[in-house]
């Protein structure tokens, strides 16, 4: 039986994730409604891609019983409020990352979550692509021996967005994109908690971080450093250095296609998709997609693969990076 989507805004990222959706069998996935505050919007919407239902309020999409999960995609200050309405709706949740603004929405999320039944999940998209499978099951057979250092680097010059730069809009560089970096070196490590996280960064005149560098030293003498920013492009690449060789992830590390294990290249193409996308191997987000309907057939109300403690330790360490960087949003005051 397939899984009925609600689709939660009608921006850039929700087209993208639709058109993934188009990808997958239509008797696994099939997207039955849209919901966007602007009206005219949310019809053209579900015009281009073919969507029976259109909405202008989530109290309307949480009400519809032809639902079974809601992707939302929305602005990283509404995941919170927006989230709390479909789950306390019972609604299954596929949260766009970061799946909050701090730990303490994450964890009032999760408790919706578990006290309505029902499952959520936030989107890091990389985290079930092929190549991302790939590393956990080569590191599982210690391919490269003891993984003892992890570098991730995302930048990009998105500095004319105003979602990127505006702190009431969510903006800055570790939430949007610096988040790709720090959960890919805890996929690598096995969502251990770090025992020290220090964080270097640079913040915009409207008080968002524009560039931050952040050092993690997990057990055993293991290390991560991560760097992003919203200022310049950065070569976008991670690199896993273990006692017995190497794991390298070219451009696009948060939308990755090929990997280099000990200087051997494989590639894992993404499919094509059937209209143009907002933002590269879009179409990827099928398998996050996939995921979610293997957990609702197994009846989960997580993950294990991006399970609720994996999005409070990502949460937990970006609130220690913002406090010493000094990123403060008016979510952390209430």
């Amino acid at each position: 039986m397939a899984v009925r989507w609600g689709i939660c805004s009608a921006g850039k990222i929700s087209h993208d994730f639709t058109v993934a959706l188009k990808t997958l069998p239509p008797e696994d996935h099939q997207v039955v409604a849209v919901v966007a505050r602007d009206s005219k919007r949310a019809e053209e919407f579900a015009q281009k891609h073919g969507i029976p239902k259109v909405y202008s309020s989530y109290e309307e999409l949480a009400k519809d019983p032809d639902i079974d999960v809601v992707y939302v995609g929305i602005i990283h200050p509404y995941h919170h409020p927006v989230g709390l309405i479909f789950l306390s709706a019972k609604k299954n949740v596929l949260c766009e990352k970061p799946l909050a603004m701090n730990l303490r929405e994450v964890k009032e999320l999760v408790a919706t979550a578990k006290a309505n039944e029902v499952f959520l999940m936030e989107a890091v998209w990389t985290r079930f692509f092929p190549v991302s499978m790939e590393i956990s099951r080569l590191l599982g057979q210690e391919a490269v021996g003891e993984v003892k250092l992890v570098r991730a680097d995302f930048g990009a010059s998105l500095k004319n967005i105003p979602r990127s730069v505006e702190k009431e809009l969510g903006g800055g560089a570790l939430l949007d994109i610096g988040i790709y970096c720090l959960q890919f070196v805890l996929m690598v490590y096995d969502g251990e908690k770090p025992e020290s996280v220090q964080a270097t960064g640079v913040c915009l005149d409207t008080g968002v971080d524009e560039s931050m560098v952040v050092t993690l030293k997990f057990s055993r003498g293991r290390l991560a450093v991560c760097t992003c920013t919203i200022a310049m492009d950065l070569p976008n690449k991670a690199v896993i250095f273990g006692t017995k060789g190497t794991i390298r992830v070219p451009a696009h590390m948060w939308s990755p296609t090929s990997l280099i294990v000990n200087g051997k290249e494989t590639q894992y193409p993404v499919p094509e998709p059937y209209l143009p996308l907002n933002f590269i191997n879009s179409t990827g987000m099928r398998y996050e997609a996939e995921e979610v309907r293997q957990c609702l057939l197994k009846g989960l109300k997580e993950s294990s693969r991006m399970s609720h403690s994996d999005s409070a330790l990502l949460a937990e360490i970006m609130d220690e990076c913002r406090r010493q960087v000094g990123v403060v949003y008016s979510q952390d005051h209430q």
